[in-house]
């Protein structure tokens, strides 16, 4: 037998989740050329605006160059036409000219300017290289991913709720994770964000909870997810094995009373790993019993061998 007990007790829901990195950018080439230079490997740490490749700028060297000395050029000719149209011999509409000219040799050096940056790939993001495609010497097509940046330092794990849950999980409760990869070892995070939609098809909604992996977590670890989201901290509980077959509203315990088993409906509440709570229906340190319950009738004698052992029908 065992006796009802006094203890915190927690609602929770469960589920498993791998494990993702939200900040992630796949880095692509903005331009053609050849690698020039790799200057990363996987698992390096890099910063936002650092150089990942270099690839082969000559091309768009001399564009750049070309297009400044046409703009220079140009820049000349507007000075001297200022000039001219102050004394009257140059005419309006041959001075727009120019002017446009100018403007439109200013548009073309910006473009050659920036098509000359793109030979320095870069990482838009903090985080660690996960992927890394091109060797040196290899040509880079244009708009291709070519190095893959994690932010690890925040994982999250997407739960698909049923919808009976929607009114019991909201952002900020507190999510405690295991995984498969670290036996032994708890982490804690937060329910980051909650779908504010049921989806149709699966009567599901999904919470998102964070965790801080501190370079421990890694993306796509598995693991089980707890979320408490209601505690009791002097419930009365018994062990789950001393429900007998009905559960729910029809809930019932054998009690053993002066040496004989009572059977006793019980209205039960919260369950938390192998215990459950009672709400109505018995009392602090009531002696229900646990195991053998099928030797065990309605009325019938018990004797206690043990408190800690099972109950034994007399057969009375």
């Amino acid at each position: 037998v065992a006796a009802a007990e006094h203890r915190p007790m927690a609602a929770s829901y469960t589920g498993t989740a791998a494990l993702e990195a939200p900040g992630e950018a796949q880095v692509v080439a903005k331009t053609s050329g050849v690698a020039l230079e790799v200057l990363v490997a996987e698992g390096d740490q890099v910063r936002a605006g650092q150089v990942l490749v270099r690839l082969d700028a000559d091309r768009a060297r001399l564009q750049e160059a070309q297009s400044a000395a046409q703009m220079r050029k140009l820049e000349a000719e507007f000075e001297r036409s200022k000039a001219l149209v102050d004394q009257q011999l140059l005419s309006a509409a041959d001075f727009d000219r120019i002017r446009y000219d100018l403007e439109n040799a200013r548009a073309v050096n910006r473009l050659a300017r920036l098509e000359l940056s793109y030979a320095n790939v870069t990482s838009p993001i903090c985080g660690v290289v996960a992927q890394v495609t091109p060797k040196p010497g290899n040509f880079v097509q244009i708009n291709t991913p070519i190095v893959r940046v994690v932010d690890a330092s925040v994982l999250e794990a997407t739960l698909n709720v049923p919808e009976r849950e929607l009114a019991t999980l909201r952002a900020g409760q507190p999510v405690s994770l295991q995984v498969d990869a670290l036996p032994g070892q708890r982490f804690t995070g937060r329910i980051d964000r909650v779908a504010p939609v049921v989806e149709a098809g699966s009567g599901t909604f999904r919470v998102i909870a964070a965790f801080e992996s501190g370079g421990v977590l890694k993306p796509g670890m598995f693991g089980r997810l707890r979320i408490d989201y209601d505690e009791r901290a002097n419930a009365l509980v018994v062990p789950r094995s001393a429900l007998l077959d009905a559960q729910g509203e029809n809930a019932e315990v054998l009690v053993v009373e002066d040496g004989v088993a009572v059977r006793r409906p019980v209205e039960l509440g919260y369950v938390d790993g192998g215990w459950i709570e009672v709400r109505d229906g018995l009392a602090p340190g009531a002696q229900v019993v646990v195991a053998g319950k099928a030797a065990v009738r309605d009325g019938g004698k018990v004797t206690v061998i043990d408190p800690d052992a099972p109950a034994v029908a007399d057969g009375g």
